[in-house]
């Protein structure tokens, strides 16, 4: 049976969320009104549950990480609904276990399986929708986002479990992506191609800044916030403390030494 991936987009936009978090209802093709599956509640603003509750019988929810654009709403959607809640950490978990890597959910007449993809976060799951399409569809969460590129949330997400996450997605090469945030993409490849290729870059960049506000000295270890003086220079302030959080797991993976502020 062939299934489908309806989308709902909060209303929470923002320099980091884009054009809102995008909440999915997974469901079988030609199922209109019927059971479903939900990933991602969002933040808690009643309107957006009030939609997803009413998009069909929520089955169950999905959750891709810890961050709150994709959480506050467990709670009120959960009691909307009484659909059990999963997600890799118990505490999102509601009336369910959590979920594990390779794991293949059966319900509301959809087949998902269940990808680890740490590196964003340590608990950032992705999920490939096996029947949607010839090549299926994959929900990337934050770890790959429609538009620009995710952050690395140091020290809980690092760069060593990104690159190795971007290599698990790559075997599902020709799959669609369906981010957390941002447009849908045809071919989930093409992206992690632009991904890897933008990290290397980023990370030249960081060597070579610190290598500049060392000026050979081994012995001196530059702050997060002076490489990122340097490498991104003209960020927007806005996401400033996010491109930190990204530098510092940078140079922890240059150096193997949690960096300084």
């Amino acid at each position: 049976m062939t299934s489908c991936a309806d989308l709902i987009t909060a209303p929470n936009p923002g320099p980091m969320t884009l054009e809102g978090t995008n909440s999915y209802l997974l469901h079988a093709a030609g199922s209109v009104g019927g059971p479903v599956v939900v990933v991602d509640p969002g933040p808690a603003h009643e309107g957006h549950l009030q939609a997803l509750a009413a998009a069909g019988r929520v089955e169950l929810i999905l959750i891709t990480h810890r961050h709150p654009d994709h959480t506050e709403g467990i709670d009120r959607l959960h009691e909307l609904t009484g659909a059990p809640v999963r997600a890799a950490r118990a505490e999102h978990c509601r009336d369910a276990p959590i979920l594990s890597d390779g794991e293949v959910l059966t319900v509301a007449g959809v087949n998902v399986q269940v990808v680890a993809t740490p590196g964003h976060t340590s608990d950032s799951l992705c999920f490939l929708l096996l029947d949607d399409g010839h090549h299926g569809s994959v929900l990337t969460g934050d770890t790959i986002l429609g538009r620009g590129t995710t952050i690395l949330d140091f020290p809980d997400g690092t760069l060593g479990d990104y690159l190795a996450s971007l290599d698990v997605l790559s075997g599902f090469g020709p799959a669609v992506m369906l981010p957390a945030h941002g447009p849908m993409h045809p071919h989930l490849g093409t992206v992690i191609e632009q991904y890897a290729s933008h990290r290397l870059q980023r990370l030249e960049q960081v060597r070579e800044a610190v290598a500049r506000l060392t000026g050979g000295d081994s012995s001196r270890q530059p702050g997060a916030g002076e490489v990122t003086d340097l490498v991104y220079a003209e960020i927007d302030p806005a996401v400033r403390g996010a491109a930190e959080h990204s530098v510092k797991a940078q140079l922890h993976y240059l150096s193997g030494v949690t960096p300084a502020p």
